[in-house]
């Protein structure tokens, strides 16, 4: 894929999309047990609007066109069912990538969700998203409403020229994310801002908490901690991002 920074994350989500789709199935290349949240049933998929510098999938959304292993909604769920159930999870989730690219990433997960649910009706399954679809397709919100959808939302600035310096996309789609936040909210779905604390200082946090309140979303954000895989700082560095002493 050609690239230059920074790009337009719509354009850019239209051709990751068109590579990483095929006849409904999407390209995953692992299923696994992960310890975060407690223990969560995990997919990891391939294939971002963005391209974060900390990314620790960074290379394999670059170019998904390396990849070749296409799973549909079914066997996604087979997959995340089987790990829960040997590990007596009752949490699932998509990562590595971004779940919400277009229209047809949108309907593969809903496919995983619906069968997860059917299975697993007490099961929490915790939607890892950028925001940036949901935010450019309003519309769309109402496909996602899941009796126990949870969706975490990566604001990945606190204003547009960090977003644009840390997700290499245009600084003008800043708002997007944001306006995702709020719609989820009206709806009264759970969903919450986070945040890579390291990158920031404490005048930064607070920055971007007033921009939450502007926007009228009134959860708390959560904090992430960095994880400094040498591959991640290396790219951080030739990137110009910075972690905040």
């Amino acid at each position: 894929m050609s690239l230059n920074f920074p790009f337009d994350p719509v354009e850019r989500a239209a051709e990751v999309e068109r590579l990483v789709m095929k006849d409904g199935k999407r390209l995953y290349y692992r299923f696994r047990a992960a310890p975060y949240y407690g223990g969560i049933a995990t997919a990891d998929a391939i294939g971002c609007s963005f391209l974060c510098a900390y990314c620790w999938n960074y290379f394999r959304n670059l170019n998904p066109a390396r990849f070749d292993k296409f799973y549909s909604s079914q066997q996604v769920a087979e997959n995340l069912l089987r790990i829960a159930r040997k590990r007596s999870f009752h949490l699932f989730r998509i990562t590595g990538s971004e779940p919400l690219l277009g229209e047809a990433s949108l309907e593969h997960l809903r496919g995983v969700l619906k069968i997860i649910f059917q299975e697993e009706p007490r099961s929490v399954f915790i939607l890892e998203t950028n925001g940036f679809f949901l935010g450019c397709r309003k519309d769309l919100v109402k496909k996602l409403i899941f009796k126990n959808l949870w969706i975490r939302i990566s604001l990945k600035g606190v204003n547009e020229e960090s977003f644009e310096l840390i997700s290499g996309a245009k600084k003008e789609f800043f708002r997007y994310p944001l306006v995702a936040l709020k719609e989820l909210e009206k709806e009264g779905m759970k969903a919450w801002p986070a945040v890579m604390r390291d990158l920031f200082s404490d005048e930064d946090i607070g920055r971007l908490e007033k921009v939450l309140e502007d926007y009228g979303i009134g959860v708390q954000l959560e904090q992430e901690v960095l994880e400094e895989y040498p591959f991640v700082t290396e790219n951080m560095k030739r990137r110009n991002v910075w972690i905040k002493s």
